[in-house]
């Protein structure tokens, strides 16, 4: 859908609502929270923009990941309007980045169909930034503006002529914010690959500079293309995906489903391009009119016996569907839009699905037959596992009232502090007995690897003993007749299990069971993997416990500084304590500034000797062999300018395919020696704010260069540890020099089973609330982690292999 024809999108389009003074004050409030969800939903907000962009004419954006930890975001729409804005007196541009409910999605006039309708989208992203970029092209010029933590650091400003149209966002996320701010490949590229499905014929590309991978998604069969992406691992009853769309009086629903051999059901429901995961009146109307037209046709066909009818849970085993509405005013629930609202649509989305399903089985007969036939076997195994479950009560297996022997239960019942571990082994599970605080803390100990739920349905899992165990102990329920998360008996499940490869195993397979059956959980932010350390460093007496390499790293950083001192000889200046404990914390961020930059061909020393009166370049071009360090956008299109005036003139094309094919393929044309790069240093405003602090140490960039003709006599620092002094020929060397002592001496221990911890040491690293660490579970994509959990636990090993083979170079911690 396009914008109203003849309407111009300008200054006069946005309409402003307030400011944003609150925002970095209360972030959670507009971005949900301030942790990895909340981090990448700042993307999100850009992209979405974007996507909105796309009804209106854009055909492509490409998001990037710098090393430097910030991310662009760029498409070639029609660009934010850079002309005044009447009421405001500043840039549309500056109006729309800088004031909270600004844009030009109140009025339908400017966009038909927005996902971004508070219009708080960028204006957040810029509240919660360190800096953020905004370049614009549009009416044949470019503009720029930067901002520093929401306010314009200047005026919007013209780089000068620019083809084409479109808008180039880019920021860092503000560390004073978000207590992580790296940029996950894989949590982005599912999320676009979302977009890109519901978007047909839009190409979303995404790179990762950190990493070089990058990858471009473009599907011209839209949801289609989705439905079989998600079914291409499973193996499926009707070969053509049921696809129909439907537009009416500005509503737009689009329907795609095939079904498949599997016993879960698996919907996912878009409004404006936005994953409703807790549904609303779309996908509501969708259910209802899918039982109502399946069980029409049964009856018609005399398929079912008697007056019994498949119920909806029924009809919907083995389902892979997703439902895509389009709405010009939606309604959702909060900023994070996770429910929709709007009455409307329901009646609309049944009577589509109603006319186009009802008409798609009249002419497919044998689709029509095995997807009915497969809901009356789903209702005769409801049947068979109600059975199972009442006999299971009568023996005492499930009922709330008789807990399974092996649970030792906490005696607090208030749920909100109620804690039930899920503990790997019997020794495990009696360390853990032995050590928790049985005040809120509950105990249940599993033998074995439970049942692969993945490959049974709901009457099997009730006969295997441990699952049985796991339901009764929940209190909650099973099946989607009878699960009530109202009724859990703990606020926190938590997962407890070995650091190894068995552990490992036992922990998905639990994860599989609750994501398919208890998925609800999961949502209530209810479900947490317990983290065990993976090392014991004793030194000197003291003991500390360790659970990430980046942790050990700097767990031997703090050791290796107990005792020691800095002498700088030419201030005559001792440094020890917390004061070169703040030095080296500087010398760390540094040392990763000098990672970052290498992965893109540069170093931090190069970077510091192009500086012009201490300023870092931001833009380096190279042009065949010639490499420039340029220090604004005036140098940078001078330089373009220079290098377009200097390249010769292009050859004219041969007539003759003989002196092509005699052509040598090793010589290279002057065009290609002057093929012009140009990268844009983003890493230099990380770098100028650390040598900002290294300058507040006492100490100048100059410092970190090595001196190679130095007098060994006659050192730039020593350091001292344990009474042993080194000369260290610049700042470079102190953390090796640290790094190197905290190893000495020590005593670590690698962690691999739970039962090697006695309880006090269990209690100690992985229980005590004040001390232990816990991973939530959450349903951050739930498209991406159902592909997951069928490839890693479904029938279909070669694409498991397949899956193991990609990846197997990507392990860091191989237990063999």
């Amino acid at each position: 859908m396009s914008a109203p024809e003849g309407h111009a999108y300008t200054a006069d389009s946005i309409k402003v609502l307030g400011g944003i003074e609150a925002v970095r004050k209360r972030p959670a409030m507009y971005i949900g929270d301030t942790g990895e969800r909340g981090l990448h939903h700042l993307v999100y907000e850009v992209v979405d923009n974007s996507v909105d962009e796309a009804h209106t004419g854009c055909d492509r954006i490409d998001v990037k990941i710098h090393t430097d930890g910030s991310i662009s975001i760029s498409d070639d729409g029609r660009g934010i309007p850079v002309d005044m804005h009447k009421t405001e007196g500043k840039p549309a541009v500056e109006v729309i980045m800088t004031t909270l409910h600004a844009g030009g999605k109140f009025d339908r006039k400017s966009y038909a169909i927005s996902g971004g309708l508070h219009g708080v989208g960028v204006s957040v992203v810029n509240a919660l930034s360190e800096w953020l970029e905004v370049e614009v092209r549009r009416d044949e010029q470019q503009y720029f503006q930067r901002y520093l933590r929401g306010e314009p650091e200047a005026p919007l400003k013209v780089l000068g002529h620019a083809e084409g149209t479109g808008t180039k966002v880019t920021f860092k996320p503000d560390g004073e914010i978000f207590a992580n701010t790296e940029f996950k490949y894989d949590v982005l590229i599912n999320r676009l690959r979302e977009l890109a499905f519901l978007n047909g014929g839009l190409t979303i590309a995404l790179a990762d500079e950190r990493t070089e991978r990058k990858e471009e998604l473009h599907y011209e069969g839209g949801i289609i293309a989705f439905v079989q992406h998600l079914n291409a691992n499973k193996t499926v009853l009707h070969p053509d995906v049921v696809s129909f769309r439907r537009e009416q009086e500005g509503l737009s629903v689009e329907v795609a489903l095939q079904y498949n051999d599997a016993y879960g059901e698996s919907i996912f429901s878009y409004a404006n391009n936005i994953n409703t995961i807790e549904g609303g009146t779309h996908l509501s109307g969708f259910k209802s009119a899918l039982t109502r037209t399946l069980n029409a046709y049964a009856r018609r066909q005399d398929l079912l016996k008697g007056d019994s009818a498949p119920s909806g849970e029924d009809i919907r085993e083995g389902l892979m569907a997703v439902l895509s509405v389009r709405i010009p005013e939606p309604q959702f629930e909060g900023q994070t839009k996770t429910k929709l609202g709007n009455g409307e649509v329901e009646g609309l989305v049944e009577r589509v699905v109603n006319d186009e399903l009802g008409a798609y089985l009249e002419v497919q007969p044998t689709a029509g037959k095995t997807i009915v036939t497969k809901a009356i076997r789903a209702a005769e195994a409801r049947e068979a596992a109600r059975k199972a479950r009442d006999l299971a009560r009568r023996k005492g297996a499930l009922g709330g009232g008789n807990l399974p022997g092996k649970l030792a239960d906490c005696q607090s019942t208030d749920v909100a502090e109620s804690e039930l571990y899920i503990v790997e082994g019997i020794s495990a599970g009696g360390s853990a007995k032995q050590g928790r605080d049985r005040r809120f803390q509950a105990i249940l100990p599993i033998q074995g690897k439970i049942l692969n739920v993945e490959k049974a349905r709901l009457e099997r899992m009730l006969h295997h003993r441990e699952i049985a165990t796991l339901i009764s102990a929940l209190g909650t329920g099973i099946g989607a007749d009878e699960f009530d998360l109202s009724k859990a008996r703990y606020g926190k499940v938590i997962i407890m299990s070995d650091a190894d490869v068995d552990g490992s195993h036992i922990r998905t397979l639990l994860l599989t069971f609750f994501f398919r059956h208890m998925l609800d959980l999961i949502r209530a932010g209810r479900l947490y993997v317990a983290q065990p350390p993976l090392y014991r460093v004793r030194r000197k007496g003291k003991e500390q416990y360790v659970h990430t390499e980046d942790e050990m790293r700097r767990a031997l950083l703090k050791l290796g500084l107990d005792g020691a001192a800095l002498e700088v000889p030419r201030i005559q200046r001792r440094l020890e304590g917390t004061e070169l404990d703040a030095l080296c914390e500087v010398l760390s961020r540094l040392d990763a500034n000098d990672r970052a930059l290498r992965k893109r061909g540069l170093a931090l020393t190069r970077l510091l000797a192009s500086a012009r009166d201490g300023q870092l370049p931001v833009y380096r071009v190279l042009a065949g062999d010639e490499e420039t360090f340029l220090f604004s956008e005036d140098e940078l299109a001078a330089r373009l300018a220079e290098i377009e005036a200097a390249s010769p003139a292009p050859p004219p094309p041969s007539s003759s395919p003989a002196s092509e094919a005699t052509k040598d393929e090793s010589e290279e044309t002057p065009e290609a020696k002057r093929h012009v790069q140009v990268q844009e240093i983003h890493e230099m405003h990380a770098v100028a704010k650390t040598l900002a602090r290294l300058q507040e140490h006492g100490f100048e960039a100059k410092d970190l260069a090595p001196e190679t003709d130095g007098d060994p006599a006659d050192p730039m620092l020593r350091l001292e540890i344990d009474g042993d002094a080194r000369p260290l020929a610049s700042l470079t060397e102190v953390l090796p020099g640290v790094l190197e002592a905290g190893r000495k001496g020590l005593d670590i221990q690698r962690y691999k089973g739970l039962g090697e911890m006695t309880a006090k040491q269990l209690w100690e690293t992985t229980m005590d609330p004040e001390r232990r660490t816990l991973l939530r579970v959450r349903p951050e994509d739930e498209v991406e982690a159902d592909q997951m959990f069928t490839i890693l636990m479904g029938e279909n090993v070669q694409v498991r292999r397949e899956f193991i083979e990609k990846h197997a170079l990507e392990i860091a911690n191989l237990d063999v």
